[in-house]
């Protein structure tokens, strides 16, 4: 049986969404009602209220709205903290800069795309705004949405790794105490504390997210608790027993003498690209913005992974030199190395080739050192490392899975 007690009161989307919620007062102590699989409770203590819904009410979104006439196109992206910071410096990698003149305002424009305007939303906002219809596109972690979208047909990852904002949501469990030999799931789910009238308390933020874990996982007695910040500190408190959060580096689980279980990872996460199914479909001029920004995301992402090596090589011929840097596979490049020979001014004043030739190969940014000097060991000096700001390929795999998704043709 897993139940849900929120101890911070319901939000005010779910107290004004028209679901059918029966109040009453609970008693001091918790009360787990006996319930089937199909139904849930949201719980508080003394004085607080109770809230009974269905499985399928929980964490559902609003109804759908149409989407609402208007020239311009919008994508909502987060107004604060680090993720704020990662979305505008990828837009500006990708010559895709946000002006904003007002700070405080919380419209913006990107002035090589007039056509669309930017929207500086909370974070959870960005993922509700956009399944009301408010919003095209957003920009936000896969935490949030996998948390927020609650698996709505209508919302649409269109790309699912912007290579920033990195984490994972994992459980973080006691190092002490009856935890002290738990260091998986299986063994956490096996514990002979928890049953009906002492269920297993986890504090988390993401209500949704731990309930489908906790329920693929197996756990029979669970109860979800939620609160604003701090996490960290329930199990010592008292007021829990395992925390559900997002975990970067793990330092701060381990300050707080808090471990990772085997098995105990949720979901990876890091930023995404995000669209409302319909505006994809009915909105003009929505699907070629879209395609604009995969294609430039996905060059600058690829771009990132390598720097480009140039050298001057002495060779009888090209095909002689590019055999000696095809025989080490780090220096093979994208395709292979591309070669081309190096004109000089002879004593007489005339131009013709003077024995080097141009060497250029892509090489991944991990094994630069090493190709460095396999360039070197191939007879290259004057060997120049830059940094590539574009890879643009054939037709990303990721618009081919868009248009795919919608039943749409280019």
């Amino acid at each position: 049986m897993l139940l849900n007690r929120n101890t911070v009161g319901l939000d005010s989307h779910t107290a004004s969404s028209p679901l059918n919620l029966t109040r009453h007062t609970c008693p001091r102590t918790l009360q787990l009602h006996s319930c089937n699989r199909s139904t849930w409770h949201l719980g508080r203590s003394k004085h607080r209220t109770w809230a009974s819904l269905s499985h399928r009410d929980v964490g559902t979104a609003p109804p759908k709205q149409v989407p609402s006439k208007r020239d311009t196109l919008r994508l909502a992206v987060p107004s604060k903290g680090r993720m704020a910071e990662d979305t505008q410096q990828l837009l500006k990698d990708c010559q895709l800069s946000v002006y904003k003149p007002n700070p405080r305002q919380y419209t913006a424009q990107i002035p090589l795309m007039p056509q669309l305007e930017v929207w500086f939303q909370r974070a959870s906002d960005v993922v509700r705004k956009l399944s009301y219809g408010d919003m095209d596109l957003g920009i936000v972690g896969m935490d949030m949405f996998a948390e927020l979208s609650n698996e709505d047909p209508d919302l649409v990852v269109v790309h699912d790794a912007l290579d920033f904002g990195h984490c994972h949501l994992g459980l973080g469990v006691p190092m002490g105490g009856k935890f002290a030999d738990i260091s998986t799931l299986d063994q956490l789910r096996s514990m002979p504390e928890w049953s009906e009238s002492n269920p297993l308390r986890v504090v988390t933020g993401y209500q949704n997210v731990a309930r489908k874990f906790f329920q693929e996982k197996g756990f029979e007695h669970v109860v979800l608790l939620s609160a604003d910040g701090a996490l960290e500190a329930a199990p010592l408190m008292g007021s829990a027993d395992i925390i559900l959060d997002l975990v970067s580096t793990g330092v701060t689980l381990r300050e707080n003498n808090l471990k990772e279980l085997e098995g105990g990872h949720i979901l990876w996460s890091q930023g995404v690209l995000v669209a409302n199914r319909r505006a994809l479909k009915e909105r003009p001029g929505l699907l070629e913005v879209v395609h604009e920004l995969i294609e430039r995301f996905e060059a600058h992402l690829e771009a990132g992974k390598f720097y480009q090596v140039l050298a001057n090589m002495r060779g009888d011929s090209a095909a002689e030199v590019a055999g000696r840097l095809l025989e080490q596979p780090r220096l093979c490049g994208l395709q292979g190395p591309t070669i081309s020979p190096i004109y000089n001014k002879t004593d007489d004043g005339s131009i013709g080739e003077c024995g080097y030739f141009d060497c250029t190969i892509c090489v991944p940014k991990k094994e630069i050192y090493a190709a460095v000097k396999g360039v070197r060991q191939a007879g290259g000096s004057g060997v120049v490392v830059s940094p590539i700001t574009y890879i643009f390929e054939e037709e990303p795999a990721r618009w081919r899975k868009l248009l795919d998704s919608l039943d749409l043709e280019e």
